[in-house]
């Protein structure tokens, strides 16, 4: 098995004591965007001297300003059923916790998404507990084919990313034909002691199971695949040593590594004592956990939710988050219920700020707020998007079709204040533009975008 647990955890013990000199040698390797090897990541996880944190992060955040841009994506999760056989020891849909379980029809998923189209969302992540009964394929797929064919006068969903159990190749199958991004599954921890202890009695309990769900899917030609743990677990050193290890067994298998990482950190949920957990993330370690990653994987995408706070989000956009949740609910039926006061959730919230509040705030920090879901649709997809990415030419596909989405939303569902600010940064953005024909493009799709056009990308 690919994740070895005596080989992490001798790196660990091997780099211990790692110098100040050793340390600043590997950041100035960091800096050329080529990745790290396993002990140098395990070096960085050990260090505390605060100036060569205060580099690291600079680095990382040099690194995520060449790749990336200033360009931050935004999204929205949507949770469709909350019927679970699992009996996960961090989770608040927990087969132990009685409450009434439900599952969206097709009508109020619709009524769901109307919601998320009317803050401007264009691309969510579809959610749901396991249960092979009240929530099968069948039902995950005619779900997302209810998403994708609601639409309100300006809005549409133009990407769905699926987060649902580890399945079969032949419904990875399914999911691929039914036109989902992204493939999204947390291992929760890589220790697997761990591991067993947390999934006590449930389906999800089968390590190995779970971890060869990405093989299975890129075998179904699900080539964007996105991973993560859940902070807190377990320790996070091995953590993120195991996750680059996960990482480096796709590259070498299929051709392309994670899409994006996702680093949630437990949270308060029903049914659970956050105290009962010894491995809590402060943070300190939380911002280097981030920074680390955008070091040792440059131009993989990293996920950050609103289960942080405002603080730590706007923090971890400097040393590599790449793409942010907006206005989240995460319970089922819960953008109704938020609507109507009466919100439930599958895990405690940080940041309750509205899509609209979000958008100011990114432009306010000096990125560009980003709907954009182009690569998805024009295939430019798993190594594709990599070798683009790697080449240093995704700027020119991603800035314009950036700013294009953000002026769709200012037009659409921007007020005064956002069109004074969103217009100024575009204008800003527009006079950087080097290359005359992508330039010239963009110039004449917001002028399209002006006069009533729509979902115009590059």
């Amino acid at each position: 098995m690919f994740i070895n647990h005596d080989y992490i955890e001798n790196l660990l013990k091997e780099t211990k004591h790692t110098t100040q000199e050793d340390i600043q040698a590997i950041l100035n390797k960091a800096a050329s965007k080529k990745g790290l090897s396993h002990k140098e990541i395990a070096c960085l996880l050990q260090t505390e001297d605060p100036s060569q944190l205060a580099e690291l992060f600079h680095i990382a955040g040099q690194i995520k300003q060449d790749i990336y841009g200033n360009r931050v994506v935004v999204f929205a999760p949507l949770y469709i059923s909350d019927y679970c056989v699992n009996n996960c020891t961090y989770c608040g849909y927990r087969r132990d916790n009685s409450f009434p379980r439900r599952r969206l029809t097709r009508e109020e998923i619709q009524e769901e998404v109307k919601l998320l189209e009317k803050m401007g969302h264009k691309r969510l992540a579809l959610e749901a507990g396991e249960d092979p009964v009240n929530c099968d394929i069948d039902y995950v797929l005619d779900s997302i084919d209810a998403i994708y064919k609601t639409e309100n006068d300006n809005g549409a969903i133009r990407r769905i990313n699926v987060n649902i159990a580890a399945t079969t190749v032949e419904n990875y199958k399914k999911l691929k034909d039914a036109n989902i991004g992204t493939y999204i599954l947390f291992q929760e921890t890589y220790h697997k002691p761990t591991y067993d202890k947390v999934h006590p009695k449930s389906i999800k309990g089968d390590y190995e199971y779970h971890l060869t769900a990405f093989d299975r899917a890129m075998e179904a030609h699900i080539d964007d695949v996105g991973g993560g743990v859940l902070f807190g677990l377990s320790d996070s050193k091995f953590e993120v040593l195991a996750l680059m290890l996960h990482n480096e067994h796709l590259e070498n298998t299929f051709g392309v590594g994670f899409h994006t990482i996702s680093v949630p950190r437990i949270k308060k949920a029903e049914g659970m004592d956050l105290s009962k957990f010894p491995h809590l993330v402060d943070d300190n370690m939380f911002k280097k956990i981030v920074a680390i990653i955008r070091l040792a994987v440059p131009f993989t995408g990293i996920i950050i939710s609103t289960r942080e706070s405002a603080e730590i989000r706007k923090e971890v956009l400097k040393y590599g988050v790449s793409q942010v949740s907006a206005g989240s609910c995460t319970g089922v039926g819960g953008y109704k219920e938020h609507e109507e006061g009466n919100d439930i959730s599958q895990f405690d919230l940080s940041d309750h700020r509205s899509p609209l509040e979000i958008i100011k705030w990114l432009i306010d920090d000096h990125y560009i707020p980003s709907y954009c879901t182009a690569c998805y649709r024009q295939g430019r997809t798993g190594d594709r998007f990599m070798r683009l990415a790697k080449s240093g030419q995704i700027h020119n596909v991603c800035t314009p079709n950036a700013l294009m989405t953000l002026m769709e939303f200012i037009l659409d569902y921007g007020d005064s204040e956002l069109y004074e600010k969103g217009t100024a940064l575009i204008e800003k953005e527009l006079s950087k533009i080097s290359k005359p024909s992508v330039k010239e493009l963009l110039e004449n799709n917001i002028e399209r975008l002006k006069q009533g056009e729509r979902d115009l990308f590059v």
